[in-house]
């Protein structure tokens, strides 16, 4: 009993803090239906998806969260999380979008601008730049 009480007061505190260079946090309902319907990826599985150039990486970020984590190599950045022209031409390219942490949900937002545009194999890093950087990925400054 006394866990459930700490998860139910906990869980949603979480869910509202956005976190540093996030403009959207997860506990929109909008946030929440995209989550559903966007296949998500591990840090790991990123990591040799990128490995393998089976996928392009697309941070969501904003300059702050960029400059104090950095970015991944090699990652599009979104300068918009609407501007969908920034995107690889191929719609048919795996796209991986990630923002700062599992409480932003700018990635999210992204991911689901790309699959309205057109795009079809497109999935979430939930970990964000946070989890790329915890688990000792390299980074590129910007």
């Amino acid at each position: 009993m006394r866990t459930l009480l700490v998860i139910s007061l906990v869980v949603p505190l979480f869910a509202l803090a956005g976190g540093p260079g996030c403009s959207r946090r997860t506990g929109d309902d909008a946030a929440a239906r995209v989550t559903a319907r966007i296949a998500t990826v591990s840090v790991d599985e990123l990591d040799r998806l990128l490995a393998g150039h089976a996928c392009q990486a697309v941070d969501a970020n904003g300059d702050a969260t960029r400059k104090q984590m950095g970015v991944i190599p090699g990652a599009v950045l979104l300068g918009d999380l609407d501007a969908i022209d920034q995107l690889p031409r191929d719609r048919s390219l795996g796209l991986v979008f990630y923002c700062a942490n599992p409480a932003c949900s700018a990635s999210h937002y992204a991911a689901e601008k790309a699959l309205t545009a057109g795009y079809t194999n497109v999935k979430v890093l939930p970990d964000g730049i946070a989890g790329w950087v915890k688990a000792g990925k390299q980074t590129t400054s910007i």
